[in-house]
This record gives C-alpha cells, sequence and structure tokens, in this order.
C-alpha cells in the first residue's frame, strides 16, 4: 500500500550522421501542425554523405548500375522538427563493398509494421527495433537494385531490378539498367519477372533527348546542366558500343529508369513510374500494356493504341498536342517519381493515381531559362473502360522554382487522416552555371495536405541534405497496436 515517487535518467549517445558527422540534417518549421496532424511522425530516407559513383565493370557481361553508393541517412521526425529515431546501419552495411554497400531505397511501413527496403544487391525486412526479419541477397540471375519494392496486397513483393547477364538481338552480352521488375513470395522465390525491354520499347528517345544531362536522377553532373542529347549523340553510343549506367536507348542502358512499382490487386497487373519515357504505365499479368499516362509524341504502335485520353471534369476531351494540352491547367508528369495507386479510393474501373511530376524536360523541351522549371505533385483519375485521364489536384506549380525537385521525390495518399504527403526531396539545389560548382545543397520540403486543400496543413524544410523519400510513420502499427 506504499506509494513512492523515483524518476530514472538514461544517459544516451549523441544523434549521429554518416562518416562521423555530429547531427541529423536540421529541420525548420515552416507551418506548425494543427488537429489532426499534430501527432504526425514521419520517416525520413535521404542519402548520406560519401557518395561514390565508381563503376563496378563486371567480365562478362559489361556495364550494370551497381556504382551508386551512399551511406544511409534515415530518421524519423515529429512535426516540431525534433528527432524521434534514427538508423545505425553500420553492422549491416559497407558504402566501400560492392554486395554489402548500395543506396537505401524504397522504404515503406508494411501492414505488419515492419519495414521493407532494398540496396545494392540486398532486400530486407527489418523491425524499427532493428531485429532482422530477413536480410536476403537478390535471386541469382538479377542485380543492382534500387528505387521500389513494394510489398503486394497478397503478400508478395514487387522489386526493381536489372538482369545480370541479357544477349541482346547484335549478340551482345550486358548487364540490363533499371529496366526490370521481379515478383517475390513471402519466402523468396521469384514468381514472375516483367522484362521491360520485351514489353515497352527501349529505342523510344523522345524523352531521353529532352532530359537536362546535369540532374539525370543521382547522376548529378552540374557542368552538364541545361545540356542535352541529340539524335546523333545516341547513334554515336551504339556504334562504339557503350554500355552501363548512362542515358541511351536499348538493353544495357539507363532507357527506361524505372523508379516505382505499384501491384493492382483488382487485375493482377502492375504500375510502374518509367522515368526516362516520362511515362506512368499499367502492364497486366500476360505482360501487355494496359494503359499509357503521358504525351503521345514517339510512341508507335501498338503502345500509341494505349494512351489515355485527358478529359475535364465532365468527361468532356481536352484540346491536347502530343506533349500539351492548351487553355486548361491539365499537364502530363515529366520525369516523374512515384506512380502510386490510391487504394481506398478506387475501384476496378476507375482508379486514382498519386504522382510526383519532377518537371525536367516539360513537354520534351528544355525551357530558355533554368529558373523557369518547377515540380507539382499531382493526382489523377483514370477512367479504365473509357480509358481517360482526369487531373483531380495538383500543387507546386505556384511555389515556382524554389519548390522544384529535379530528381527522386515523392506523393502518398495517407487513409488514416485523409491526406497527402508530398515531400520535394532536391529542391533548393543551385548551381554555378559557369564553373559547375554546387552552390547549396538541397533544402527538401515536407508538406502533408487535407484531401483536395490547395495549400498544406503542414510544412516542414530540411537543411542542406539530398532527400530521397518520405512517409508518415505509424508507431502503433510497428508495435502491432500494443501501446499504454
Amino acid at each position: 500500500s506504499e506509494h513512492f515517487k523515483e524518476t530514472y535518467t538514461i544517459p544516451t549517445p549523441p544523434v549521429y550522421g554518416p562518416i562521423g558527422t555530429p547531427n541529423f540534417p536540421q529541420a525548420v518549421v515552416r507551418k506548425p501542425a494543427q488537429g489532426k496532424f499534430a501527432d504526425r511522425l514521419y520517416y525520413i530516407n535521404n542519402i548520406g554523405g560519401n557518395n561514390n559513383t565508381r563503376n563496378a565493370v563486371w567480365n562478362n557481361p559489361e556495364g550494370g548500375a551497381l556504382q551508386w553508393s551512399s551511406d544511409p541517412l534515415n530518421w524519423i521526425v515529429d512535426t516540431k522538427g525534433e528527432i524521434r529515431w534514427f538508423m545505425d546501419s553500420s553492422t549491416i552495411f559497407n558504402v566501400d563493398s560492392i554486395y554489402d554497400g548500395g543506396i537505401m531505397m524504397g522504404l515503406r511501413q508494411n501492414d505488419d509494421g515492419a519495414i521493407t527496403w532494398g540496396y545494392g544487391q540486398h532486400y530486407v525486412k527489418y523491425d524499427i527495433m532493428g531485429r532482422r526479419i530477413w536480410n536476403r541477397p537478390l535471386p541469382y540471375g538479377y542485380n543492382d537494385f534500387s528505387h521500389t519494392m513494394d510489398a503486394a496486397q497478397n503478400g508478395h513483393y514487387f522489386l526493381r531490378v536489372a538482369s545480370s547477364n541479357l544477349k541482346r538481338s547484335d549478340g551482345r552480352h550486358v548487364r540490363t539498367v533499371r529496366d526490370m521488375i521481379i515478383e517475390v513470395d513471402c519466402d523468396g522465390n521469384v514468381i514472375d519477372e516483367w522484362r521491360l525491354w520485351d514489353i515497352l520499347d527501349p529505342y523510344r528517345d523522345t524523352a531521353i533527348k529532352a532530359l537536362d544531362q546535369g540532374a539525370v536522377c543521382l547522376n548529378i553532373d552540374p557542368k552538364l546542366a541545361g545540356q542535352t542529347l541529340s539524335a546523333s549523340d545516341l547513334q554515336k553510343l551504339d556504334k562504339e558500343g557503350h554500355f552501363g549506367d548512362i542515358v541511351g536507348t536499348g538493353p544495357g542502358r539507363n532507357w527506361a529508369h524505372v523508379n516505382s512499382v505499384d501491384y493492382d490487386p483488382t487485375d493482377d497487373s502492375i504500375i510502374i513510374s518509367s522515368r526516362h519515357q516520362c511515362a506512368v504505365i499499367k502492364i497486366g499479368r500476360d505482360k501487355k500494356v494496359k494503359w499509357i499516362l503521358g504525351g503521345s509524341r514517339g510512341w508507335k504502335k501498338p503502345w500509341s493504341d494505349a494512351l489515355l485520353t485527358p478529359v475535364d471534369a465532365h468527361g468532356n476531351k481536352l484540346q491536347c498536342g502530343d506533349a500539351s494540352c492548351e487553355k486548361t491547367d491539365f499537364d502530363w508528369t515529366w520525369t516523374q517519381h512515384t506512380a502510386w495507386r490510391i487504394d481506398s479510393k478506387s475501384t476496378k474501373d476507375e482508379i486514382y493515381v498519386s504522382v510526383f511530376d519532377n518537371g525536367d524536360g516539360r513537354a520534351f523541351d528544355q525551357p530558355p531559362l533554368p529558373d523557369m522549371k518547377y515540380s507539382r505533385a499531382v493526382i489523377y483519375k483514370i477512367d479504365q473502360k473509357k480509358r481517360t485521364v482526369e487531373q483531380v489536384w495538383e500543387y507546386g506549380k505556384e511555389r515556382g522554382h524554389d519548390w522544384f525537385s529535379p530528381v527522386t521525390s515523392l506523393v502518398e495518399y495517407m487513409p488514416d487522416k485523409d491526406s497527402v504527403v508530398v515531400y520535394a526531396a532536391t529542391a533548393g539545389a543551385n548551381y554555378d552555371l559557369k564553373t559547375g560548382g554546387l552552390t547549396s545543397a538541397p533544402n527538401p520540403y515536407l508538406d502533408e495536405f487535407e484531401w483536395g486543400a490547395k495549400e498544406p496543413a503542414v510544412e516542414i524544410q530540411f537543411k542542406n541534405t539530398t532527400g530521397y523519400q518520405a512517409f508518415a510513420f505509424d508507431v502503433a502499427k510497428a508495435f502491432n497496436g500494443k501501446l499504454h
């Protein structure tokens, strides 16, 4: 019956970052969270220091994308900008190792609360306390994971990988680059594969010739800012036999650059984002293209038959050319990321898809001035029977170049609060166009919106850090609801 009070003090080490840096990026709360958003926790997946871009060339075949490797920078932040958790990856990661390095990407919280992601030649699952559920090498014959790992509703996982050894039609053996999807079951067995060079047109160069060569995803080279490739440049790559993680056409080069995969259980299909085709594409289990959301220029038959028709809110067809639509807010996505089906708002026939429109190569062109570029968070409604697409929400155009995020980034619907999380993950990077030097690192913006809102309910900016993705973290789910 005795009552007493005790105070416990627990000494903890300081929060630390990669290669001994003392702190994680500073979080600046630009718009404080209120109401239902006040208790939010956000998992931030950024790219740390020691970014290695060495090229690992194998004896046979050539090329591949294995040269990406960077120290991880993963932490959870609350709406006041305070760090609540961070990852110490030292026991499972080595930035200088071919097999234990890479860039940690595609981190998602599964329905069981655990986190799945991949890096280099691994794909893994751990809980938030660091308990290993599994850490697997990529299945034999596949290599170079990056960008996306989707936990499907059927318990399987869809991984964006590449082929370890493809014999091209010219007889050349190559490692392909970011153009293959595999489906694995919960035990790691390969169930199916999507060989995109057989499904799409790997020689469509319309979008590739419009890309800013200074920011081809993570291969950022400021000295090439504003430069584009010509048809003769692409022909030279073929003639001289250059392969590997380079922008070009044909298997063995970065022609597709798939950065997201999402499974649609209603028709057993996948939805992919192909950055270097500036297209969101749905592909069935039969490996046939169901529809393509993107500008029509450069698509030959049979792919041109799969292009969606833009319509307004009343279903009226919009007047669009092969690259843009006039006198309307509708636009396609350009070098986009995270094309994800919004499950709770979609039906079998009508689906909502959220996309981050990075905005490089908009309308298959580069603008006269670099600061004319902008990015958008956008949500589309697709009528799969009528084969139409309506733009139902967008944000970012009004923010202009300050919010422009040339690479990476995310848009995701959160059903728990009927909201949309947006991470403009490389906004704010500035370059000296004369010297090619970086004058300031990116300063990403994390925003969360009420469904349909024109302005964010929450905004946090992170200073001097290269972002990849971020998502709302559910701590109750992480502990199976056993919180007191």
